[in-house]
């Protein structure tokens, strides 16, 4: 019996110290990864693949990259032949006057294969200067959507087709979408995303400001009615600015058959808004 109980006990005492070498071992393990300085990427790691839409998240912590009127700065999205197919800003989380700031944004594209790309972050430069600008790349794979893909129209203002900027006379540019329900509000994205370099450099430009949010798109009868966030309005001067806007966003949505007339509202206010 006593040679028993001697096994139990030496069984006992194993166990004992295997568990509080696992407890010291996860212990001193660090829960929170090191804060680094500069431009900082959570999500996606570098060589990850990506498929539309990606959510990218990370933080900025100085070295040349800032906050600046509720943004961090904006990342444009390369194909394997250095073309952009998708670009954002980046939107500051919470508080961004701190030295620390945390950024989200949503990239929606559209890549016929499966290839490599890079994601390009700049900085938030209120300066202006050159030397000023910072650059991180971050080298991904881009995957292929495996559903239906389909062609739409996005309007925007165009400097070579109408030199003398008409305001409220816009111009499509044709581009190649992956194929969901909610059409119209996939493809109003791709008109606040702005124009494409290679569409930029065709005399394309957008003169709704970067930053803006669909908060609601509802179609009833022939009239759809869609809410933005309040950055559609900032700083708008102007009224042939007004009639800009207002024109890109209207005919990009009544190129649809179910959509005759567009109603738009900026938190639920329909008066008073985008006033010149």
């Amino acid at each position: 019996m006593n040679k028993k109980i001697f096994i139990i006990l030496i069984i006992v005492l194993l166990i004992g110290i295997s568990a509080l070498i696992i407890f010291e071992k996860y212990k001193t393990k660090p829960i929170i990864e090191e804060i680094k300085k500069g431009m900082v990427v959570l999500s996606p790691r570098a060589g990850e693949e990506i498929a539309s839409p990606v959510k990218i998240t990370g933080y900025v912590n100085g070295d040349g990259w800032i906050g600046f009127e509720g943004q961090v700065g904006s990342v444009k999205l390369l194909d394997s032949n250095s073309n952009e197919i998708a670009s954002s800003i980046l939107s500051a989380v919470g508080d961004w006057m701190t030295s620390l700031i945390n950024f989200e944004a949503n990239l929606n594209f559209i890549s016929l294969k499966d290839q490599s790309g890079v994601l390009v972050f700049s900085n938030e430069n209120p300066s202006g200067l050159l030397e000023k600008d910072k650059e991180f790349q971050l080298p991904v794979k881009i995957k292929r959507p495996s559903g239906e893909t389909t062609k739409i129209k996005v309007y925007f203002n165009n400097n070579e087709m109408d030199s003398e900027f008409s305001c409220n006379k816009v111009f499509y540019t044709e581009r190649e979408i992956l194929k969901v329900p909610s059409i119209a509000t996939a493809t109003l994205q791709e008109l606040l995303g702005g124009p494409s370099d290679a569409e930029k450099s065709q005399g394309f430009f957008s003169s709704i400001k970067q930053g803006v949010e669909i908060q609601s798109l509802i179609i009833e009868n022939g009239v759809v009615k869609v809410d933005f966030s309040e950055q559609l309005e900032y700083k708008v001067g102007g009224s042939c600015m007004v009639s800009a806007i207002r024109a890109q966003i209207t005919e990009t949505l009544k190129q649809f058959p179910t959509i005759e007339s567009v109603v738009i509202s900026i938190n639920g206010r329909t008066e008073d808004i985008l006033q010149p």
